[in-house]
């Protein structure tokens, strides 16, 4: 028995009527986990899903597709549902649909999400043999729908995958002292949880799969419309553990310290020249 059942002609929609209560029982555990709100669903949608994102799996990144190989991020590639397949791109849609969201609210006890119809970040995530994505916390703010984000879905595709593999998510306390949790990242697992820039997590353990089987889930981030321009908009924030050779992402901290202490005419200058720069 699957957490989300799929309609019953097409597993990859869902129903509200079937769905509407579903992971209200999980709201109390959800929101007094440790290190901050989430929870971890095993066979969390219909196999059949499963069967098909595997399948059609993109094998070339997209036009819209981002692949990162710095320090805090190696080997890292997203794809962008509306370049994939069809069946994959109404999966997805049906990921911004009603009867999923309520589930999500459901369980983070969050109201009023608001789903990503540009998909900023999201969609198949990928990583290579010998990748990994440091301990950070996420962007807060999209803006082109000037909304605040508010929750991670991730749902991984391995089947068969074992601990040595590499590849866990670990969560971890605020001030970097102590992972917390290291999920693997089994086929059909799903992990919830609520993002603020204090939700420190990633997967610094490289993957190191004997067949270089690469690390594939879903990314799915959803939002509500509470941002404040009083707010400081921040892009991914890394942290290094401690005792580690994980390295602090120095460009992120200029360009913020320049924006928060520059005046907004002389941060547009700066940012004309930046663009004018990368362009030779």
């Amino acid at each position: 028995m699957t957490f989300l059942s799929g309609n019953k002609d097409d597993p990859a929609l869902f129903d509200f009527d079937a769905l509407k209560d579903r992971g209200l029982d999980l709201a109390t555990d959800y929101a007094a986990a440790d290190p901050f709100p989430h929870i971890v669903i095993d066979d969390f949608l219909p196999s059949a899903v499963i069967d098909l994102c595997l399948s059609q799996f993109p094998q070339q990144p997209d036009a819209d597709s981002q692949t990162f190989d710095r320090n805090q991020e190696r080997l890292k590639t997203s794809f962008h549902p509306d370049h994939m397949a069809p069946k994959l791109r109404r999966l997805f849609y049906a990921f911004n649909s009603r009867p999923f969201i309520k589930v999500i609210e459901n369980i983070s006890g969050i109201k009023g999400l608001i789903p990503d119809p540009y998909f900023l970040g999201g969609g198949f995530h990928e990583i290579a043999n010998g990748g990994h994505l440091s301990m950070h916390a996420d962007f807060n703010h999209h803006k082109p729908l000037g909304l605040e984000r508010r929750i991670n879905v991730l749902i991984y595709l391995n089947r068969d995958w074992k601990d040595e593999y590499g590849g866990q998510l670990e969560l971890w306390r605020t001030d970097m002292s102590e992972r917390v949790h290291a999920i693997t990242p089994i086929a059909n697992r799903c992990v919830i949880f609520t993002t603020t820039g204090d939700s420190m997590h990633g997967n610094p353990q490289p993957v190191a799969h004997p067949e270089s089987v690469t690390r594939k889930s879903i990314a799915l981030y959803y939002y509500t419309a509470t941002w404040e321009a009083s707010k400081a908009s921040r892009t991914t924030q890394f942290r290094p553990r401690p005792g580690t050779g994980d390295e602090t992402d120095w460009k992120v901290k200029i360009d913020e310290a320049l924006e928060d202490f520059l005046p907004p005419i002389l941060n547009r200058q700066v940012a004309r020249l930046r663009r004018r720069l990368s362009r030779r």
